[in-house]
């Protein structure tokens, strides 16, 4: 069966909104947030752990939003900021998705069948996601992404 881990970007794996005057510049269509944005994790220990559930055949894949009620151009650029802040932190992913804030992840990743769980800080999106399980990015998801791999042992 296929198994893949979904990630959100947003205040899941990069700290956007404890970038002071985040709101402000994603309003002004500033890209400043996504490009200063640190780390939540370390993203080293991060990245060894998404290599064993690579090694036991999962897929790790990014579905995030881009900044709500943007231009074309500012889109562009949270797209450009996003691809360089997993690069520049080393975040190893197979597929990402950059789509339209509020689009539905699933629509993204359901094509990829089997079982996904998707990491994410937003409540709703928790809530709406059938194709799997989810884990609450509000709390450690390293201790929630362990547990998930004791269980499939």
């Amino acid at each position: 069966m296929n198994k893949t881990l979904v990630f959100d970007m947003d205040g899941t794996i990069a700290d956007l909104y404890a970038v002071d005057g985040w709101l402000d510049d994603l309003r002004a269509e500033n890209p400043r947030p996504y490009i200063e944005a640190k780390p939540i994790y370390d993203m080293e220990m991060l990245n060894m752990l998404l290599d064993i559930f690579r090694a036991q055949g999962w897929r790790i894949v990014i579905t995030t939003w881009l900044a709500m009620d943007s231009t074309s151009a500012y889109k562009k650029l949270v797209r450009e900021a996003k691809l360089d802040w997993l690069d520049r932190y080393g975040f190893f992913y197979d597929e990402i998705h950059l789509v339209q804030y509020g689009t539905t992840k699933a629509n993204a990743t359901r094509k990829i069948g089997g079982f996904q769980v998707l990491i994410d800080d937003n409540d709703i999106i928790r809530k709406g996601w059938k194709l799997g399980d989810t884990i609450n990015a509000k709390e450690n998801i390293v201790e929630q992404l362990i547990a998930l791999l004791e269980r499939e042992v």
